[in-house]
């Protein structure tokens, strides 16, 4: 990065930044293409990446488990932070103790939530410990919606890897405060978001 093109002066003093600031219009491309470096050799292998988001997968838990340790172990070679929050192996994520932990749960779930039919309905006991003076008892009406997302979130409709044989499709929505956008592939017909 040119350190004197981001650099700020006010009647403080000078500031440079150290690292590159995700304001700049070419730092998301700078990015992703530095992650891709570091990568290179496990891309499509055993890693999926899209910007700071890691995929990463293989054709049993015990092999998923070892590739995992292979990429957690390249960021540490190159002193690449992870987000401990964002590590997880779904399937085996224990149920929660208390309203942090369903918090936790809920707040990961729901960034998938416009994969997952009826995704209100089935977290509703699990919504329902989150109520105001409402006591914790993870029963198993909470045990059932529990396993049902884990489920939901781990089948292969809802997040699928790409298939670098079929064309992309990029949905997009945009309104005056925010654009989201999906990218995916049609399979028989159905769109899948990939996970890139």
């Amino acid at each position: 990065m040119d350190q004197e093109k981001t650099t700020l002066t006010c009647p403080f003093g000078t500031y440079a930044y150290k690292r590159m600031p995700f304001d700049l219009c070419n730092a998301p491309a700078t990015f992703q293409r530095c992650i891709l470096a570091i990568f290179h050799d496990m891309i499509k292998e055993s890693v999926e990446v899209f910007m700071e988001n890691f995929s990463v997968f293989g054709n049993s838990f015990d092999n998923c488990l070892n590739n995992l340790d292979k990429m957690l172990q390249l960021c540490k070679d190159v002193s690449l932070e992870v987000d401990k929050a964002k590590i997880n192996v779904l399937s085996k994520v224990p149920p929660p103790t208390n309203v942090k932990g369903i918090r936790s749960f809920l707040g990961h779930a729901g960034f998938y939530r416009r994969f997952i039919k009826d995704f209100s309905k089935i977290s509703r006991p699990l919504t329902k410990l989150l109520e105001k003076d409402t006591s914790f008892e993870f029963n198993d009406e909470c045990h059932k919606a529990f396993n049902s997302l884990k489920e939901k979130l781990t089948c292969t409709p809802v997040i699928v890897n790409p298939n670098w044989n079929l064309p992309f499709e990029l949905m997009y929505d945009a309104s005056e405060l925010a654009v989201g956008s999906v990218i995916g592939q049609k399979d028989d017909k159905h769109f899948h978001p990939s996970i890139l």
